[in-house]
């Protein structure tokens, strides 16, 4: 492979002029930067990128650790992480945690060797279960920012990007609760992740707040049948009138469900439950979600990233971005 020494020589100029020129410096004339260019486009010229990131000190490439590719909300917020590292320069290598504490670990220990300048997060299952939050500190300790997102280590001085899972779960609730619903409940399949138990809580608070009812939790783990569990809990709740989904899974099976049991849909029943938009496309009626902007996070989240990488913001104090989700109304519920 041609390199910078080889192309000055066949010049006649010096390895700066030519590293210059490719870079389109105003110390060099057009002419010149034209004659290189040319010669580089001939001997087809790539610049060596390991060089350029020990001489720079930055590898201009971002760590991107998700819990599992198949979620489509961490696929979407993944999308956006891509798009707005593009937009800076910036290359993205991918780790998939599996929900597995060590599974994270092995990833960060792997990427920090050099191979990118920091890293964005989701945190996985089994480090927020157990609480484990040292390899975070330690990375960030050796010099490589951290950028959490949607699941989160509080913990962790840092900077992150969430929704607002307490006050979006709320106004849900208390929009069922307005539709002069008598019991509604949660059902959720996330209890032991820290949006779960926010969800959770946002819930709690509306319903507590009207007098009329009490709470009614289904929580429903991963060895569990979640359509036979969920069926279950219709039987013998047969007064719910109303369902708040910390998670998609969980809405659009308390939505077939409640069909399947004889129920009209939002008639006798509405349902609401954190999901995407396609998600709302297969399901009939179509179902109202609480919408989470994933690629707004991505996007938000690769700023941040960027920002302490570049030294852009100067402060050690660190920064929580809430994107506000959004209440879209669909057919499961009365307008």
């Amino acid at each position: 492979m041609v390199t910078l020494k080889q192309l000055a020589k066949e010049l006649n100029v010096s390895i700066s002029t030519v590293s210059k020129a490719l870079n389109n410096s105003e110390e060099i004339g057009e002419e010149t930067v034209k004659r290189v260019k040319e010669l580089a486009e001939l001997y087809n010229y790539k610049p060596n990128k390991v060089a350029l990131s020990l001489k720079n000190n930055k590898t201009k490439t971002i760590g991107v650790i998700i819990p599992n590719i198949l979620n489509r909300f961490l696929a979407k917020v993944l999308f956006g992480i891509e798009r707005e590292a593009t937009k800076h320069g910036y290359n993205i290598i991918t780790c998939i945690s599996n929900e597995s504490l060590e599974k994270e670990k092995e990833s960060l220990h792997l990427l920090a060797n050099g191979s990118v300048d920091g890293f964005i997060l989701c945190v996985a299952e089994e480090t927020q279960i157990n609480n484990e939050i040292e390899h975070f500190k330690k990375t960030i300790s050796n010099g490589l920012p951290i950028v959490m997102f949607d699941r989160v280590a509080h913990d962790v001085m840092c900077d992150k990007v969430i929704v607002d899972d307490f006050d979006a779960t709320y106004n849900a609730t208390r929009s069922l609760i307005l539709e002069k619903r008598k019991q509604i409940a949660f059902i959720s399949n996330i209890d032991d992740l820290s949006v779960g138990k926010l969800r959770e809580r946002g819930y709690n608070k509306a319903v507590l707040e009207s007098e009329h009812f009490k709470p009614l939790v289904l929580k429903i783990k991963k060895k569990d049948d979640h359509q036979k569990k969920i069926k279950s809990f219709f039987k013998k709740n047969k007064i719910i009138d109303g369902v708040i989904a910390a998670d998609s899974s969980s809405g659009i099976i308390s939505l077939n469900t409640a069909i399947n049991l004889g129920l009209k849909v939002p008639k006798d029943i509405s349902v609401i439950a954190f999901a995407s938009k396609s998600d709302s496309y297969h399901t009939l009626p179509k179902l109202t979600t609480i919408r989470q902007h994933a690629k707004i996070i991505g996007a938000n989240a690769t700023q941040l990233l960027i920002n302490r990488i570049q030294n852009i913001d100067k402060t050690d104090d660190v920064k929580t971005i809430i994107v506000k989700t959004s209440l879209v109304k669909n057919k499961s519920t009365i307008h």
